[in-house]
């Protein structure tokens, strides 16, 4: 059983990943400024410690050691950032992300924990596309198109791990580009997207339902654990999108000058997760389509 952190513990997404992880044989330490209530009624709760991730000796000390928690970790999930352009000032967004990335980073690699994955974002594919995509379906092969100070620093996150990377042979990261994450309780707004398919056009209507983003974390971790050493990042989406309508019927209406590269799936993301199924072993479980109606 490896013990693993997890950073934003509390958040929309980190709720889902601790009780994954728990729920496959992880000993769970929760890191966020505010514990997360309905942990406690997990058949395996985590250990929750309060931690200012913009504080360099905070993050060392919870990586390393904590009386009565822990005397050290095994791996690191950083979820942890403001989640979201908009919601505060950019400079803000900046200081916060960028400053909380480079602790967690840094201070693993000084606690000798060489297994990180975090939280990168699928705004680095050029979200919201008002420049079209370089082609459907998006993927990970083109550089990095940040169009908000939020999707800058998800970049130079990627960057700086390399570096980190570079500079510790050993170590192996890996950054998940999430889609935009749900709840099963988020679903019942789906159908009303059909009315106007340029509403959701911003990530070429791709979602992430939570459960299935704490499975690539898991899966991601495994990779890790593997000790390949380097970064690798991956596009991690739901198999489907939100729409009813066929995913070809949506490129080709709303980005009729951007080449398809192949045949779609009549619901299939254009947020392309070929990369994670064939390196990690993704497979969505869930749908919105499941739980609909």
């Amino acid at each position: 059983m490896s013990t693993v952190a997890v950073t934003g513990s509390s958040g929309k997404l980190g709720r889902h990943v601790v009780a994954h992880l728990a729920e496959h044989g992880h000993r769970v330490i929760a890191l966020d400024r505010v514990p997360d209530p309905s942990s406690s009624a997990l058949p395996k709760p985590p250990a929750f410690v309060r931690v200012d991730l913009t504080d360099f000796g905070q993050v060392t000390e919870a990586l390393t050691h904590v009386d009565d928690v822990h005397d050290g970790i095994d791996a690191v999930v950083h979820l942890a950032a403001i989640p979201a352009p908009g919601l505060t000032t950019n400079a803000a967004t900046f200081s916060n992300n960028i400053t909380a990335t480079y602790n967690v980073f840094a201070a693993a690699r000084r606690a000798g924990i060489r297994s990180i994955v975090w939280a990168s974002s699928e705004t680095v594919l050029g979200l919201p596309f008002e420049t079209p995509p370089p082609y459907i379906p998006v993927d990970e092969e083109y550089h990095p198109r940040p169009e908000s100070t939020y999707s800058l620093v998800k970049t130079l996150e990627e960057e700086m791990a390399r570096q980190f990377c570079r500079w510790q042979p050993d170590l192996t990261m890996v950054g998940l580009r999430f889609s935009n994450v749900m709840d099963e309780r988020d679903y019942a707004q789906f159908p009303g997207f059909d009315a106007d398919a340029r509403a959701r056009s911003w990530n070429l209507w791709g979602y992430i339902d939570g459960r299935d983003g704490a499975q690539a974390v898991r899966l991601a971790l495994e990779h890790c654990a593997r000790g390949t050493g380097g970064v690798e990042v991956f596009v991690i989406a739901n198999a489907d999108t939100v729409m009813s309508r066929s995913s070809a019927e949506l490129a080709a209406e709303v980005f009729p000058d951007v080449p398809v590269t192949r045949a779609l799936g009549e619901h299939e993301t254009l947020l392309s997760i070929e990369k994670a199924r064939r390196v990690l072993g993704y497979a969505p479980a869930h749908s919105w389509r499941d739980t609909s109606g």
